[in-house]
This record gives C-alpha cells, sequence and structure tokens, in this order.
C-alpha cells in the first residue's frame, strides 16, 4: 500500500513551492518535485526562487524541520498534487503536456491506496485523461473512470487553486475549496488532505463541474473587466472622464462597474477563459470577445502613449510597475511588460521604467 502521510507536489512554481510548504507546516511529510536542478536546490537550501509573502519563511522552516524536501525524481507517496503550467499555444488552444507528462512520471511509482489530484488550471476533461494515461500505463492497477461505481484501487481528483498573488499562503487556508472526484469515492479521498490544512469549506462535486468552475471563475471577472476597459475607450470617443461616469454609476445599488486599466494580465484571468472557448467556440461568445477587448485594451494604451509622445518630442514616459499587479515578481501576460517592451524598441532612450522586482526588463 502506499506510505501513509506521504505527499509529492509536482512543480514548484508559484501554486506548487506554497502548497508543498504549507503541507509541510502542517505536519505532512512533503517531496517537493520540479524538473529544474536549480529549483530543487535552492528550496533544498531553505530558500525561494519567487517572490510572495510569507513564502520565504514557510520554506525555511519546513526545510529546517525536515518536513520538505526537493527532489528531480517522483517519490512513492499516499498523495500526489500536479501543479504544473498549462500554457497555451499560438493559436489560443490549451496545452496539456506537463499535465500528461506528470501523469506519465507519477504512473510507474503509484501504488493501491493513494491519491492524484490536479491543480493545474486545465481544460474540462483533463482529469479523465489524466486517468487514462495511468490505465494505460499501469494495467495491474484498477483505475477509476467517470461514472464508475466499483472499487478502485486508487483515486482521481481535480482541485483547482483559487489564490491571490502577493496573498497565496494566506489564501491556500482561508478560501473555500471545490473538489471534483472522477467517482464521489475519490472526491472523498482527496477531501481529506485538503481538510487538514483548509479553513474554508472543502466541498465535493465531479472533476468535470470542478474544472469548468475554476475556468468560469476567472471567465466572470474578464468579462467584467472587459466592459470596464470597454467602457473607457467609448468614454474617450464621446468625450467624458470615465472615471466620474464609473463613481456615479457606482452609486446605484445594483451597479458595481470595475476600474479600466491597460488591459489584464497574469496566467489566469488572461489565460484560462481561452480554455473555455476552445472547449465550446461556437457557444463561448461573450467570453471570446472579452478576451479581445482585454488584449486590444494593451495596443489602445501603447498607440495613446505613442501620440503624447509624438506630440511632446522631447519628453520621456515613465513606467510604473511592470508585474500585472503590485508588490509581486510574476510578469506573466503582463500588459505593462508589453507595452515597455515595444516602446523600448522604439523609444528606448524615453522610456523610464520603475519596478522593484527586476533590475533588467524581462524577456517576454
Amino acid at each position: 500500500p502506499a506510505p501513509d502521510h506521504q505527499v509529492a507536489v509536482i512543480g514548484l512554481g508559484y501554486i506548487g513551492l506554497p502548497t508543498a510548504a504549507l503541507l509541510a507546516s502542517y505536519g505532512w511529510n512533503v517531496c517537493g518535485v520540479d524538473v529544474s536542478q536549480a529549483v530543487v536546490d535552492t528550496v533544498n537550501a531553505g530558500g525561494v526562487h519567487i517572490e510572495e509573502r510569507d513564502l520565504d519563511r514557510l520554506v525555511h522552516d519546513a526545510i529546517t524541520a525536515q518536513t520538505l524536501v526537493a527532489a528531480t525524481e517522483v517519490p512513492t507517496a499516499s498523495f500526489y498534487m500536479i501543479a504544473v503550467p498549462t500554457p497555451l499555444g499560438p493559436d489560443k488552444t490549451p496545452d496539456i503536456s506537463y499535465v500528461e507528462a506528470a501523469a506519465r512520471s507519477i504512473a510507474p511509482k503509484i501504488l493501491p491506496g493513494a491519491c492524484v489530484i490536479i491543480e493545474s488550471t486545465s481544460p474540462v476533461g483533463t482529469t479523465e485523461r489524466v486517468a487514462a494515461i495511468i490505465a494505460e500505463a499501469r494495467p495491474d492497477l484498477v483505475v477509476p473512470r467517470d461514472g464508475s461505481t466499483g472499487a478502485a484501487d486508487i483515486a482521481l481528483a481535480y482541485c483547482p487553486e483559487r489564490v491571490l498573488p502577493g496573498r497565496i499562503v494566506n489564501e491556500l487556508v482561508y478560501n473555500d475549496r471545490v473538489i471534483g472526484g472522477v467517482t464521489a469515492a475519490c472526491a472523498e479521498r482527496a477531501s481529506a488532505l485538503y481538510a487538514s490544512f483548509v479553513k474554508g469549506d472543502c466541498l465535493t462535486t465531479t472533476a468535470r463541474v470542478a474544472e469548468t468552475v475554476k475556468l468560469v471563475e476567472n471567465s466572470f471577472r474578464d468579462v467584467n473587466i472587459a466592459f470596464a476597459n470597454e467602457l473607457s475607450m467609448i468614454a474617450e470617443v464621446i468625450g467624458v472622464d470615465v472615471w466620474d461616469v464609473i463613481r456615479l454609476a457606482n452609486r446605484h445599488p445594483r451597479v458595481n462597474i470595475l476600474q479600466p486599466g491597460p488591459g489584464v494580465g497574469g496566467h489566469c484571468i488572461a489565460v484560462d477563459p481561452w480554455f473555455l472557448v476552445a472547449g465550446a467556440p461556437d457557444a463561448a461568445r461573450l467570453v471570446r470577445t472579452a478576451r479581445e477587448v482585454n488584449d486590444h485594451k494593451a495596443v489602445h494604451t501603447e498607440n495613446r502613449i505613442r501620440a503624447l509622445m509624438d506630440a511632446a518630442p522631447g519628453g520621456k514616459v515613465a513606467l510604473l510597475g511592470l508585474a500585472f499587479k503590485p508588490d509581486i515578481d510574476d510578469f506573466r501576460e503582463s500588459p505593462a511588460l508589453a507595452i515597455a517592451q515595444s516602446l523600448s524598441h522604439t523609444h528606448g532612450q524615453r522610456i523610464l521604467v520603475v519596478e522593484p522586482f527586476t533590475e533588467s526588463l524581462p524577456d517576454a
């Protein structure tokens, strides 16, 4: 049988490392697995390679207590948590190859009684795909499949992270969690792990519903931001102050318009809606349009800056912040970074950048 109280977290990025360190602080024996030897060495030395509030202390304490170790090879464990990237391809379709690779790395090590949990944001059906990969690699195991009610040797579940960068450690503990099992028994098995450290509610459902919930949460936010961003462009055309419009419209008891900005950044809100579009391209018309509006807002913002620079040839522009939000070192999908990179190519001597978390302009 699988060893008791041993957790393997596959992927030590912005979600995997905080989750691994937090589990270790709650008494689990945790092995954090990453393909990068540099990341493994940093963590084993008690350090961190990402900027996140309280994470450095959490990792240092767990390494000191010997409840956390990092490695490049997957160990035998009672729980496996997959927290690897799921990027978009050039055609805006999801790439789950890292999740599939993680499943293949787990398969040879898994023992009866173990539970595999996917935390990576994934298109609907990914948990079933992981079940198929493990079943193919391990014909000796009875792997649960969607809708099956018979006994199985292992459990498979999906539990999406829903945290705010800059507050990850706190929100991992206090946010409610949605835990979807391939079967009801799988969901209950996975929820036992989360119940050991989550102070919010652990809500169980099916894997497909849980996968959809994650995508819907971020699509909802993206659509609402798109309304604010489009409103700011409408206000320019008709000659009114968008901030006055929003402030006064929000005095209506059932109106709550968000703040417009230069676009949408981060690896969640700027990416996840495309997963919904890929799954139902003809039905997801509003979701697709919101993504296009928010992507265009960065182009619109850059064009406005260029017009101002052309009108004042000797002037310089200060760009305050490159990350997609304050107080983090996460530049993924940041419209501010994209604007800075584009302007630096044509007006490099006239661009000043203030960003406390980098010494040089990051790559795209």
